[in-house]
């Protein structure tokens, strides 16, 4: 996409890490334009950028080993400012004359940082001798520092924990500022954007929106495109973002895949109808993607049948309007990075139906333009389009639906038992006026029975676990301390008025390690 020279850009260079979209969406939240790209970027795009700062990005590598990920090493030497973050930090010392090795004591989590000496990374956040709670995770350290670099903070296993170099204005954190566990680290990314690469003109979801805009008129022209709506935020921006650029050449195609909760498909077409002026397609395939996934049991061929179905529903869909080339999805930057190894060596967690779980061969071209967006930003433009409430904050749904809430076969039985638990969760949080007061709450039907007692009579039946979570951006999540009484109430009521359940239970996992979904 071509960026307005308008706003100051900040470039981020991806090793790989996890997070790396985390950075580029706190730099956001500072109002000013981040772009990731990889980490071997050429000097020439570099240049052509012009970007106010550059940030080198963690990753999963040794900067010692061989074949590990390097960028240009003259990009030290451009005279922009620059800040590494733990593989990025370990690289710079690597490139600059430093000693990177393995650490004796690996530090991963929650660690205490020692500030050495103040400077305009931590300014207002702390003197010498003061303290700051800060995430770790890395096995390397630098064990000698590049000429020219002095140390701004260690921690008790790793001396060189915060580094500097004023004259060139080269930065180095083997800690992740970027993630809601270190203390003040958007203060720390703010001082970076603000008193070293002196950026002020502030970019927005207005920005983006036009920016977005303009792209989408400059790539489809005179095509007409069709849009896969799901009812959710992500695909109803998408296509009123389509709508203002192409009008009546955009169809919307809802599909009912079978695998939607309890009366989901009547209120999408009804919620649709209601507020937009779209003109929109339901088609019901239940029973044809129900025999697609006859006896799949593993999540990953799950999640590519779905995905490799609904493209051959929105391509039927398609010939017979006539004169389609493209497929317009509401895909998220979450989907991406655990679907796909995306601009860097990231690794794949799960293939999201959307982005992994895609045929290879396609007739449609892909149209994707909430793709770097994380929910909350995608919420953010729906108001800036008008969107009403009821959309802005349904809560995520995935598009493989309640197959990958299924662990194991997915038949009509016990999608039944799983929309029954789900119905009865929702209603309890929204009873108890918490529905849109966490990030996702649902239920998942296990592949496992438990012995239980039901009228002094022995039963063996199916367990349900309840899964509700708080995040701000789905690439982290914690789970909820729902009160007692809540959690008691919607077990029994899914005990007493689920048929064949006898047992629920409630995960109390976060993310990482573990997902949000379970499949």
């Amino acid at each position: 996409m071509e960026r307005s020279s308008i706003f100051d850009k900040i470039l981020i260079l991806d090793f790989g890490s996890q997070y790396t979209q985390l950075i580029a969406r706190r730099v956001r939240e500072c109002q000013i334009y981040s772009e990731i790209q990889p980490y071997d970027f050429p000097l020439k795009g570099i240049k052509a950028l012009s970007p106010k700062g550059i940030i080198l990005s963690g990753g999963p590598s040794s900067v010692y080993e061989s074949g590990a990920p390097c960028c240009d090493p003259q990009l030290l030497r451009m005279g922009i400012p620059i800040l590494g973050i733990c593989y990025g930090m370990q690289l710079i010392g690597n490139l600059l004359g430093g000693e990177v090795a393995h650490s004796e004591k690996r530090e991963y989590g929650k660690v205490r940082l020692i500030i050495d000496r103040g400077g305009r990374l931590f300014k207002g956040i702390g003197e010498k001798g003061n303290s700051l709670q800060v995430w770790m995770s890395h096995g390397d350290q630098i064990r000698r520092l590049p000429p020219g670099f002095h140390s701004v903070a260690h921690s008790c296993n790793t001396p060189f924990a915060a580094i500097e170099d004023r004259r060139r204005r080269i930065y180095g954190l083997q800690f992740h500022p970027e993630v809601v566990h270190t203390r003040k680290g958007i203060d720390l990314i703010r001082n970076f954007l603000f008193h070293i690469c002196n950026c002020q003109h502030l970019w927005n979801m207005r920005s983006f929106m036009e920016e977005a805009t303009g792209h989408l008129r400059k790539r489809i022209g005179s095509g007409r495109v069709i849009c896969g709506l799901s009812g959710g935020v992500d695909s109803t921006v998408v296509a009123l973002l389509l709508h203002r650029v192409i009008g009546d050449r955009l169809k919307c195609i809802f599909v009912n895949n079978g695998l939607l909760r309890r009366n989901e498909a009547s209120q999408v077409v009804d919620l649709f109808s209601r507020h937009f002026n779209i003109p929109l397609i339901h088609v019901d395939a239940e029973e044809h993607f129900l025999k697609r996934l006859k006896g799949v049991t593993d999540p990953e061929e799950k999640r590519k049948k779905i995905g490799r179905e609904f493209i051959g529903v929105f391509e039927k869909e398609a010939r017979k309007i006539g004169g389609v080339k493209y497929l317009a999805q509401g895909t998220l930057y979450p989907d991406v990075i655990e679907s796909i190894s995306w601009k860097g060596p990231s690794a794949t967690i799960k293939s999201h139906h959307n982005v992994g779980g895609l045929p290879e061969k396609m007739r449609l071209r892909l149209v994707e333009p909430l793709r770097e967006l994380f929910k909350d930003e995608v919420r953010e433009l729906g108001r800036e389009l008008g969107l009403p409430s009821e959309v802005i904050h349904r809560q995520p749904f995935p598009g493989p639906g309640l197959a990958i809430r299924i662990v194991g076969e997915v038949n009509k039985e016990r999608l039944e038992i799983l929309r029954d638990a789900d119905e009865i969760v929702m209603e309890e949080m929204r009873k108890n006026d918490l529905l849109n007061r966490v990030w996702q709450c649902f239920a998942v039907l296990l592949p496992i029975k438990t012995v239980g007692v039901m009228g002094d009579l022995r039963t063996y039946e199916n367990v349900v676990a309840l899964r509700i979570v708080e995040s701000q951006d789905g690439m982290t999540a914690d789970w909820v301390k729902l009160p007692h009484r809540i959690l008691e109430q919607m077990a029994n009521r899914i005990i007493n008025e689920v048929k064949r359940v006898n047992r629920v239970v409630y995960d109390i996992s976060s993310k990482p390690p573990s997902t949000i979904e379970w499949e």
